[in-house]
């Protein structure tokens, strides 16, 4: 390293210089193709039982996929919520952004994912980083 260079940071790098794990490529690209269709987001709200007290179930939001991002944080528009009873308070919200890392699942129409395809894109990926 030449003097007085400073040593990378993994904070200084920019997320949109970073090179990103396949699989997150991999997943990316197939949610991109489900923009527009119906979808159904569980939370990991980290709901806990204390005191004996029943735990609510995590939250799952439905609504149409509007956008995702290499994070794959979602948005998602004329959303629901199937459990009105547990999150009242989320009666009111029609548009939410939700951030990637707090998703636990994705719930998508079976008429929209091409099995065969995906499979095809797992194995391309494992002989890549088989080869790396």
């Amino acid at each position: 390293m030449p003097s007085g260079a400073k040593t990378p940071r993994p904070w200084d790098r920019s997320p949109a210089t970073d090179v990103q794990p396949l699989s997150l490529q991999l997943f990316f690209s197939f949610f991109k193709t489900l923009v527009g269709k119906e979808v159904v987001v569980e939370l990991k709200n980290g709901a806990r039982s204390s005191l004996g007290r029943a735990r609510p179930a995590d939250l799952a939001i439905r609504g149409t996929l509007h956008s995702v991002d290499q994070f794959l944080n979602v948005k998602l528009l004329q959303v629901t919520v199937d459990d009105r009873e547990n999150f009242p308070h989320m009666q009111s919200v029609k548009t939410c952004f939700i951030r990637g890392s707090v998703i636990k699942y994705v719930q998508l129409p079976a008429s929209e994912v091409d099995t065969e395809l995906l499979q095809d894109a797992t194995r391309r990926e494992m002989a890549q980083q088989k080869q790396n």
